[in-house]
């Protein structure tokens, strides 16, 4: 489980395409202090299993389904990516509970100064999703927890402050960019458990009850 909150931005170094998917190699430092062969890391949200770390690289096997549910298929060397270990149990929940399961991705609509380093940021999202998007709710772009401010025309609106958008990827985002979703789970299990109940009949004696 992460929290998205960003440890650092890694730099591609490749993203070697195979039959059954794709090899990602990515340098970084500090999320590596302490992996481990079979440690799990997010990558722009998308939680993966380090191979082979080392104190300034790893490598992770990226499966077909997860190249078409995020944007890591269409990474190139040098580009940015968002990094974070899991949640240690003994840590705090300072952001909210990421699994590292995208659920889609969005493109960006517009990226604009709010002032004294803050800014706006607009994602429209595929419309299977915004069942799952609420205002001042949550919700994870590119493994980043941010807040939902508005929900409008299939966007979403999320304030980013400085500390925010230094030191992720975002500063590096342009509009058009497909980012990843992974939406709040507690939204989904809502969903799943009243799925399976019926509404009652609306009789003569049920209007009764309810005072008609």
């Amino acid at each position: 489980m992460f929290t998205g909150i960003i440890e650092e931005t890694g730099i591609v170094e490749a993203l070697e395409k195979r039959a059954a998917g794709a090899r990602l190699r990515v340098q970084c430092r500090k999320v590596l202090g302490d992996a481990v062969l079979g440690s799990s890391l997010a990558v722009n949200g998308v939680c993966l299993t380090a191979v082979d770390p080392k104190p300034n690289l790893f490598t992770a096997d990226v499966v077909a389904e997860t190249l078409s549910r995020s944007n890591l298929g269409i990474l190139r060397p040098g580009d940015l990516v968002n990094l974070e270990r899991p949640l240690s149990p003994t840590g705090r929940l300072d952001g909210h509970i990421v699994q590292g399961h995208v659920d889609g991705v969005g493109e960006l609509a517009s990226l604009e100064t709010a002032g004294e380093g803050n800014w706006w940021l607009k994602v429209r999202v595929p419309r299977d999703l915004e069942r799952y998007l609420a205002e001042k709710g949550s919700v994870a772009i590119d493994g980043i927890s941010l807040t939902v401010a508005s929900l409008e025309g299939g966007a979403l609106t999320v304030a980013v402050i400085p500390h925010t958008y230094q030191n992720t990827n975002l500063r590096t985002r342009r509009r058009g960019d497909r980012l990843n979703l992974e939406c709040d789970i507690l939204a989904k299990y809502v969903e799943r458990q009243l799925a399976g109940r019926a509404a009652p009949a609306l009789t003569a004696e049920r209007l009764r009850e309810l005072g008609y």
